[in-house]
């Protein structure tokens, strides 16, 4: 290594940081990102890959360490130089009133002037730095020691890792509240939804328990955003009014709260007060109240604190969003993969607001845990502004004779059988599309945003279609016809007509969005689409063993069974052969050249779980036979283990003889073929092998109609190519969308070859 290539690459490096932080603090911050997804990304893998070469140029606040490290054993603790103190609370306009009148009098002042900010829902966090550079944060705890969660806070984008601007104190404590937004948390849900997750019963408890867990890349996937609120302990001077230490928390890259105000006397608090009660339900994050602070900082000196909280703050309660009710009766809830949920029918109750008439109990045993029954008085709670849920019963309150709810033993929708699968939480119909109630709400799925977007195929429509017998499976979709369609409730000519059209504009379906779209239990949109990008084959993946699927990165053994588990039923199988009767498939691009080099005999066997057997054996192992089927005749002798273990290994080989045989048939039918090399015992090729996207150069730029750029990117990746955000002499193609802009022009000057949307689909299609 030169000296002078050092030099360059720390130049570069600085350069990088300089610009990613910039559009992190614009994208986290500022809410006003300027730089597209795709071009983010290729600024932070120059950066991760030059410090991939040059080691020590890292440090501890680039943006490439803002991945989550390994998993901790536990939390160590953070004591608080100053206690992160309660705030006394005010339940009426008497109570703040009386509140304001003895910081006139103990201040000696005739008029305060306050700061009004939304006393946020979520959880207290402590950032300490030294010389600008993040060292640790921690929880609020007690007040006085907290849990050290410094890596996982590393990973919240609107932490700065370092304060923005020169000259920052030898020493700060920041303080603030991690939320996570109402959007972020209903995607964040979806998500996990779509994962066969349970969905977090609402933001605080999502935001709390993602900076709790002892695995940093946990934290890392969660959408958490720190609110700054304050300063503890702080080398130098920030001002004489807390309004001037919230404008200099702004300037070092932290977000402060836009609805904060100041506020001349307690009528100016009040006026603030139920303007945002007003606003509640309008805001992007949960809040519990309006937080009351005295703006001059020697005032707050002078008023100093009790024991257990300052006396120059006060904490205004919202009205609650808990009610008490009556449970009416519980029903089984039958959803689209069978899982039957109790839903608890109430005496509508207001809860914040909104009338509340059924509150979900998840599943059986949550039901049990909180001894719900018909009768019963419970107080209820808008969990998250989105899902009313019973929070506790009234035991003194219930009735006398009310008996435990149990699970129906058959579906009360179609009457099949209801079955509780091992290891399983939920209890499921296994009526499957014949029963009613889950074909609608696979048609719902079906039609959706995420999946095949047909507009106008909303929920009302699901249920006439299957209740009118017009859809009996998700093919006949396909067959409606615009006279049929007339004939149901709330459908005119034009109405009519529009849902053909939509339904027809969806005949050609990108393989991610069929595989989301078809309901295999877990399988969410990201995993669709991991499937469709790395194997690219409907086929293969009908077809494939869960050993080989779990070969694809982000995909375990257990959603590889339930991907075998959905095409080995014969109903599923079905359907799907009528419904690609009718529509035709596109992104079936073949193996990812990852995937495919993923694909190794080492890494099957290894896969198997065979006793005593890890990569190391695995890989001694695979060159023992030419076909993974020989495996399982192989004497004691030439295994890499010796003695018993060697037997119980034979034995396993033994037992697995008809998936060594099923994997060899499945890739030497058509897919892929060995290498003579035995010792490697690689398998090779694949799609993107012979792509003639391989190792070509890509930049995306405007708005594509038939797929999104994160689609198209992972099109052209999944055949070799390579996707950048900055047009050079190297680059191959431009693709140009609707409202391209200095991308296309610069393109243009250089004399690269720009393509349309059609021109992608055309080099994508071979």
């Amino acid at each position: 290594m030169s000296a002078s290539s050092l030099e360059q690459a720390r130049g570069r490096v600085a350069e990088l940081r300089t610009q990613i932080d910039e559009h992190n603090h614009r994208y986290h911050v500022l809410d006003a990102p300027v730089l597209a997804d795709a071009e983010y990304d290729a600024l932070l893998r120059e950066l991760q890959g030059l410090e991939a070469q040059y080691p020590q140029l890292v440090t501890p606040d680039s943006p490439t360490q803002r991945v989550g490290a390994a998993p901790s054993e536990g939390f160590g603790e953070v004591v608080h130089g100053l206690p992160m103190l309660s705030l006394d609370n005010a339940f009426d306009a008497d109570e703040l009133r009386e509140f304001d009148r003895r910081v006139r009098e103990r201040g000696s002042v005739a008029a305060v002037t306050y700061i009004g900010e939304p006393k946020l829902d979520g959880l207290s966090l402590s950032v300490r730095y030294e010389d600008g550079l993040l060292v640790q944060a921690g929880t609020r705890g007690d007040g006085r020691v907290g849990e050290d969660i410094t890596n996982n806070v590393r990973t919240v984008g609107s932490v700065p890792l370092r304060l923005r601007g020169d000259n920052p104190p030898a020493r700060l404590e920041v303080r603030g509240e991690v939320v996570i937004r109402r959007q972020d948390f209903e995607t964040l849900n979806a998500s996990r939804l779509d994962n066969g997750e349970r969905p977090f019963a609402n933001p605080r408890n999502a935001a709390a328990g993602s900076l709790r867990q002892l695995d940093p890349r946990i934290a890392a996937q969660r959408p958490l955003t720190l609110f700054a609120f304050g300063v503890g302990e702080c080398s130098a001077s920030l001002g004489d009014t807390h309004w001037q230490v919230l404008e200099q928390l702004r300037a070092w890259g932290f977000r402060v709260n836009r609805e904060v105000r100041r506020l001349e006397g307690v009528d100016g608090c009040l006026g603030f007060y139920e303007e945002l009660l007003e606003r509640r339900d309008s805001l992007d994050y949960e809040i519990d109240g309006v937080v009351f602070k005295v703006d001059d900082l020697r005032l707050r000196e002078t008023l100093g604190f009790t024991a257990r909280a300052p006396r120059w703050a006060i904490a205004s309660k919202l009205p609650a969003r808990e009610a008490t009710t009556r449970v009416r009766r519980i029903l089984p809830s039958v959803g689209r993969t069978g899982a039957i949920t109790p839903v608890a029918e109430l005496e509508p109750v207001e809860v914040g607001g909104v009338t509340v008439g059924r509150a979900t109990l998840h599943n059986l045993d949550e039901l049990r845990r909180k001894d719900v029954r018909e009768g019963d008085t419970v107080m209820v709670r808008r969990a998250g502004d989105v899902i009313p849920e019973i929070v506790s019963v009234v035991q003194e309150a219930r009735p006398e004779g009310a008996e435990p709810w149990e699970m129906p033993t058959a579906c009360p929708v179609c009457g099949s059988e209801v079955i509780r699968p091992e290891g399983e939480v939920d209890y499921r119909c296994i009526g499957s599309m014949q029963c009613p109630a889950q074909l609608k709400e696979s048609i719902r799925h079906f039609a959706s945003r995420r999946a095949l977007d047909i507009e106008g195929l909303g929920d009302k429509v699901a249920e006439q279609l299957v209740d009118t017998g017009l859809v009996g499976e998700l093919a006949d979709v396909f067959t409606l016809k615009k006279a049929k369609v007339l004939a149901l409730d709330g459908f005119a000519d034009v109405s009519a007509g529009n849902l053909i059209a939509a339904v027809e504009a969806r005949r050609r379906i990108p393989l991610d969005r069929l595989l989301y779209a078809i309901g295999i239990p877990g399988v969410g949109d990201d995993t669709a689409r991991l499937l469709a990008t790395q194997v690219g084959d409907l086929d293969f993946i009908r077809r494939a063993h869960p050993v080989l699927l779990a070969l694809i990165p982000g995909i375990g053994r257990t959603m590889g069974e339930e991907i075998r588990a959905f095409f080995a039923d014969e109903r599923n199988a079905g359907g799907l052969d009528r419904l690609l009767g009718l529509v035709k498939i596109t992104g079936e691009d073949g193996f990812a050249a990852a995937y495919a080099d993923a694909i190794s005999a080492a890494a099957i066997i290894t896969e198997l779980g065979l006793p005593r057997v890890g990569p190391k054996r695995a890989a001694e192992l695979a060159g023992k036979a030419d076909h993974l089927e020989e495996l399982a005749a192989l004497p004691v002798q030439r295994l890499p283990v010796s003695g018993a273990d060697a037997e119980r290994v034979r034995q396993a080989l033994q037992d697995l003889q008809p998936v060594l045989a099923e994997v060899d048939a499945l890739l030497l039918e058509k897919y892929l073929h060995w290498t003579s090399d035995r010792s490697s015992a690689r398998i090779q090729g694949g799609a993107a092998a012979a792509s003639p996207l391989a190792g070509k150069t890509f930049v995306l730029t405007g708005t594509l109609e038939g797929m999104s750029r994160d689609q198209a990117k992972a099109r052209i990746e999944a055949q070799g190519g390579k996707v950048t955000g900055i047009v050079s002499g190297k680059t191959d193609y431009v693709v140009a969308g609707e409202a391209a802009g200095s991308k296309r022009a610069k393109a243009e000057e250089l004399g690269v070859a720009i393509l349309d949307e059609a021109g992608l689909e055309r080099l994508l299609d071979g």
